[in-house]
C-alpha cells in the first residue's frame, strides 16, 4: 500500500531541507566536487558517443581526459599569460584614469571645485562606498577562495573527481534509478529526462553563446586599437549567461575605456559601441534562438531570481546550483499545473460528467446521397 500523500511530502521536504542544509553548511568543502560533477555531466555524452564506436568506457575516459588536459595546457601558456597581463595592466591605469576622469569632469563642471557645492559631496560620497565595498568584494573573494579552500587543492581534486565521475557515470545513474520509489518511478524518470534536457540545453545552449561572444568581443575590440579589449571581451564573454548584465557591463567598461583612449574621435567611440550592438543583436537573434532555443523553458527573470537568491544565501556554490535547481523547479511546476488542470479543482463540475462513448451517442441522421452534379440522388 503506497504512502498517504501528506507522509509523501514531509519525506520529500525533509530530503530537500537536508540538501539546503548540507549546501549552506559545507559549500566551500563541495565546490570542488560540484565542478567536477559537473564537468563529467557535460561530457558523458561524448563519452557515451565513443563508446558506440567500439571504445571501452575506460578507454573513452582516458582519451577525454587527455584532450581535456591538452586544451587547459594550451589555454594557459597562450591565452591566460595575455589575460592576465590585460587585467594587471588595467589595475595598474585605474589611478591615471580617476585622475582624468577627475580633470575632465572640473573641466566641464568648475562648481566641482567648491568643497561645499551638492555634486563634489555627492561624488565623494560615492567614491567612499564604492571603495568600502571594493574592499568588503576583495576580503570576501580572498578568504573564500584561499583562506577556505586552496587553490592547488582546487586544481587537484576537480580533474581527480571528473574522472572518476565519468567513469562510473553510467553504474551510479543505474543504482540511483533502481533505488526509485516503485510507484512512482515511471513520473520520476520522466521529470528527470525532462530536468535533464531542459538543462543540457540550457547550459550547453550558453556555454557555446558565452565562447562565441567572448571570442568576437575580443578579437574585434582588439582589431579597433582598444588598449585592454582581450580582457574587456573575456568580462563579457563570461558573464553574458547572466540576462543583460554581460552586455551591460561589457559594453560599459568598453565605451568607457574607449572615451579615455579615443577622446575626441568620435569616430573611433562609435566603432567601440557598434561592436557591442552588433554582437547584441547576433546573440538576440542568431545565437540565442540557434544555440539554446525557447524549449529550454528558463525565462531570463526567473534565472536572474534564481541567481540572486542562491548566490546570496549560498554564495559562489550557490551560484553553480542556481541554474540546475531553476530547471527543476520550471519542469516540476508545469508537472504540477498539469496535475490541477487535470483535478476537479480546476474542472469543477465538468470533470464530474462522464466521457462521451461513441455508443451512447445519439445516431446520426444519415446526409442523402449525392450525384457527381450536387443534386441529391433519389431512392431505388
Amino acid at each position: 500500500m503506497a504512502l498517504p500523500t501528506n507522509q509523501q511530502l514531509r519525506y520529500w521536504g525533509i530530503a530537500a531541507a537536508v540538501f539546503l542544509l548540507a549546501i549552506w553548511l559545507l559549500g566551500d568543502v563541495l565546490l570542488p566536487f560540484i565542478v567536477g560533477g559537473a564537468i563529467a555531466y557535460f561530457l558523458d555524452p561524448v563519452a557515451d558517443r565513443l563508446e558506440r564506436t567500439g571504445l571501452s568506457r575506460v578507454a573513452a575516459t582516458t582519451l577525454i581526459s587527455l584532450i581535456a588536459l591538452l586544451l587547459v595546457v594550451l589555454l594557459v601558456l597562450a591565452v591566460i599569460p595575455t589575460l592576465f597581463n590585460q587585467l594587471t595592466a588595467l589595475v595598474n591605469a585605474a589611478p591615471d584614469i580617476a585622475k582624468r576622469l577627475q580633470g575632465f569632469l572640473l573641466a566641464r563642471f568648475p562648481e566641482l571645485a567648491d568643497s561645499t557645492s551638492t555634486i563634489r559631496q555627492t561624488l565623494a560620497e560615492l567614491g567612499a562606498a564604492i571603495q568600502a565595498r571594493g574592499a568588503q568584494v576583495a576580503q570576501g573573494v580572498l578568504s573564500s577562495a584561499l583562506g577556505v579552500i586552496s587553490i592547488v587543492l582546487f586544481i587537484v581534486v576537480v580533474p581527480v573527481v571528473a574522472f572518476y565521475l565519468l567513469l562510473d557515470w553510467d553504474d551510479m545513474v543505474a543504482r540511483i534509478d533502481s533505488m526509485l520509489p516503485l510507484d512512482h518511478a515511471p513520473t520520476i524518470r520522466r521529470l528527470a529526462r525532462e530536468i535533464n534536457a531542459v538543462l543540457a540545453g540550457f547550459v550547453r545552449g550558453q556555454v557555446s553563446v558565452c565562447l562565441a561572444l567572448g571570442t568576437f568581443y575580443a578579437l574585434a575590440l582588439m582589431l579597433a586599437g582598444l588598449q585592454f579589449g582581450l580582457i574587456v571581451g573575456a568580462i563579457a564573454g563570461a558573464i553574458t549567461f547572466i540576462p543583460y548584465v554581460g552586455s551591460l557591463v561589457g559594453g560599459t567598461l568598453a565605451v568607457g575605456l574607449a572615451l579615455f583612449q579615443f577622446w575626441g574621435d568620435w569616430l573611433q567611440i562609435g566603432i567601440i559601441a557598434a561592436i557591442f550592438a552588433a554582437g547584441q543583436f547576433v546573440e538576440g537573434n542568431v545565437l540565442t534562438p540557434r544555440l539554446v532555443g525557447k524549449s529550454v523553458g528558463l525565462h531570463p527573470v526567473w534565472l536572474l531570481f534564481a541567481l540572486s537568491a542562491f548566490g546570496t544565501v549560498f554564495g559562489f556554490v550557490g551560484m553553480l546550483i542556481a541554474v540546475p535547481v531553476a530547471a527543476a523547479i520550471g519542469v516540476l511546476t508545469r508537472f504540477a499545473m498539469e496535475q490541477y488542470r487535470a483535478s476537479l479543482l480546476y474542472q469543477g463540475k465538468a470533470g464530474l460528467l462522464p466521457p462521451t462513448d461513441s455508443l451512447t451517442a445519439a445516431p446520426e441522421t444519415p446526409k442523402p446521397a449525392r450525384s457527381r452534379k450536387g443534386k441529391p440522388e433519389s431512392g431505388a
